[in-house]
């Protein structure tokens, strides 16, 4: 059957949070800024200068970010960035500060080797552009994953995770815990009261120090991340799909803004 009488039963999903210049970067990143240096009246067009760092909005992770002789972004291969996707919600268990595990994931949706995973944690609700938004819950608060989810995802052989909030690490498996004491705190607190266990002996640094990218960006391994999706992710839950993610062809690329859809059939 020819390809394009396929296409008219296909459905897409953009799974993109919007880009603006009010969209938060990771903590302590630049933000996107913006500024017309042309427009219609004099010049005939609109012309925009952009500056910004690659971690705002929906964004692709690279190998580059976390391994000098990672690839860059121009390197990955669309057999990479697009393919079977496990898309998996989560949203009925998290909690802020929440560890959530592999059992969690495989309960809820088939996971095959060689999947992208999309993990829908339901705190992108609190996105800068939501009714809910809540910048420090978003960013500071979100669960993450347990330490055999590290193991996990390698057995696996996941192509790549795209996570609903600002990291695939827990926040507080990253530099946040320096920089935000007080939550930090208040995670030790939680962490305690529904594991017995505090924060430094779930997440013991710097053994475990942003483990989700430290120890699966290099190779052989290459489990890259897509953060902050969000847009039409609560129509697709618990389902497998096809997911592509869209980045800039980025020669020297650490990361990407990028845009990422999920297709299915009508």
């Amino acid at each position: 059957m020819n390809i394009l009488d396929l296409w008219k039963n296909v459905k897409t999903y953009d799974l993109t949070q919007n880009l603006s210049t009010q969209t938060p970067p990771w903590p302590t990143y630049e933000p996107l800024q913006l500024k017309f240096f042309k427009r219609l009246s004099p010049n005939g067009a609109n012309g925009q200068l952009i500056t910004t760092s690659n971690h705002v909005g929906t964004h692709l992770d690279g190998p580059l970010h976390f391994d000098t002789a990672g690839a860059d972004i121009a390197s990955l291969p669309m057999d990479k960035l697009m393919g079977p996707a496990a898309i998996v919600d989560l949203s009925d268990i998290a909690e802020d500060y929440g560890i959530y595990t592999p059992k969690d994931i495989m309960e809820r949706v088939e996971v095959k080797k060689g999947d992208i995973l999309i993990i829908n944690t339901g705190y992108h609700k609190y996105g800068w552009d939501q009714p809910e938004a809540d910048e420090r819950r978003y960013m500071l608060r979100h669960p993450g994953p347990s330490m055999d989810f590290v193991d996990w995802v390698k057995e696996m052989e996941i192509k790549w995770i795209g996570v609903d909030c600002g990291s695939a690490d827990h926040p507080f498996n990253t530099k946040i815990r320096d920089w935000e004491p007080g939550e930090a705190k208040m995670a030790d607190e939680y962490l305690k009261g529904k594991y017995g266990k505090g924060l430094n002996e779930i997440y013991e640094w710097p053994k475990t120090y942003q483990a989700m990218h430290v120890q699966v960006f290099p190779k052989p391994h290459e489990i890259i991340h897509a953060e902050n999706v969000g847009g039409e992710i609560d129509k697709v839950l618990n389902r497998r799909m096809i997911v592509g993610c869209f980045p800039w062809k980025f020669v020297g690329g650490e990361s990407s803004i990028s845009r990422i859809v999920a297709f299915d059939t009508e």
